[in-house]
C-alpha cells in the first residue's frame, strides 16, 4: 500500500502543472456560479452543490496523478454513507484509490457509463465523468470542504 502512495505522490508532482493548466481553463470558463457551487477535498473529490443535490467525483488533478483509469467501482443507488466514508474506487495503470464521500447523504443515481468506458474519467473527470449523485443529508458538511481557490493552492503544496 506504501507504494501506491509513493506512485500516487509521484505521479501528482510529475502531472500537477498540466493538470493545474486544464483546471484553471475549465474554471475561469464557466464563470463565478460554478465556483460558487463547487467544492474540493484534499482526497481530491470534487462536489457540485445544486439545491441539496451533490454530483461527486474526482478532480482532474487526480485524473491526472492516476494515469489511465481502466476501472470504477459505484456504489448502488439508495445506499448512504457519511462524511469521509469510502463509496468506491478508482483503479488505473498505475495505483488503486479509494473514492470518498465529501458529505453525508443517500446515493439517488450513479454513472452507468463509467462501468463501460471509465477512461471517461480521464478526458472529462469533472464532467461528463461523475460517480455519484448524492441527496444531501446536512448541507453544513460544506463549509469543511474548499472552494476553487484553497483547493488549487492545496495541489501547488502538495506536489512541492
Amino acid at each position: 500500500m506504501a507504494s501506491a502512495s509513493i506512485m500516487f505522490a509521484n505521479a501528482t508532482r510529475r502531472s500537477m502543472f498540466q493538470a493545474m493548466r486544464s483546471s484553471s481553463s475549465r474554471l475561469s470558463s464557466f464563470g463565478s456560479a460554478r465556483l460558487m457551487s463547487t467544492y474540493y477535498t484534499p482526497a481530491h473529490e470534487y462536489c457540485k452543490v445544486d439545491g441539496n443535490i451533490a454530483t461527486i467525483g474526482i478532480t482532474d488533478f487526480a485524473q491526472a496523478a492516476l494515469g489511465d483509469i481502466v476501472f470504477v467501482d459505484l456504489p448502488a443507488p439508495g445506499d448512504e454513507f457519511e462524511a469521509k466514508d469510502s463509496f468506491g474506487s478508482v483503479e488505473s495503470v498505475k495505483a488503486a484509490s479509494d473514492v470518498y464521500a465529501p458529505v453525508s447523504g443517500k446515493v439517488l443515481e450513479v454513472n452507468e457509463a463509467l462501468t463501460d468506458e471509465p477512461a471517461l474519467v480521464n478526458t472529462s473527470a469533472e464532467g461528463e465523468a461523475w460517480f455519484i449523485k448524492l441527496e444531501m443529508t446536512d448541507e453544513s458538511e460544506l463549509g469543511g470542504l474548499m472552494g476553487a481557490d484553497a483547493y488549487k493552492e492545496h495541489c501547488e503544496k502538495e506536489a512541492h
